[in-house]
């Protein structure tokens, strides 16, 4: 089950559990789309994959499956960030 993030980890914009703007890559990282697209370069800093658009939990399960809570904030070093991109 996706834990559905509230926040972008770079730039901690919020991401509603129905946001068109929210992105994961495999292991959940969650970024907002001008993240990913302008500042990470379509790859997670954390893991090296590239990102897919975050499923949107449907509004009817939410009550039985509530999204989470838990924010993860870690602005991305932006030169081993470059560093991880160069070497692929």
């Amino acid at each position: 089950m996706l834990a559905i993030r509230p926040t972008c980890e770079n730039c901690n914009k919020t991401l509603a559990y129905d946001s068109e703007e929210a992105m994961i890559c495999t292991f959940e990282c969650t970024f907002c789309k001008t993240c990913v697209e302008t500042v990470l370069q379509h790859v997670c800093p954390n893991c090296g994959g590239g990102f897919e658009k975050r499923p949107i939990r449907p509004e009817t399960l939410l009550k039985k499956y509530p999204v989470s809570t838990d924010i993860v904030y870690k602005p991305v070093d932006l030169i081993k960030h470059k560093e991880r991109i160069d070497k692929t």
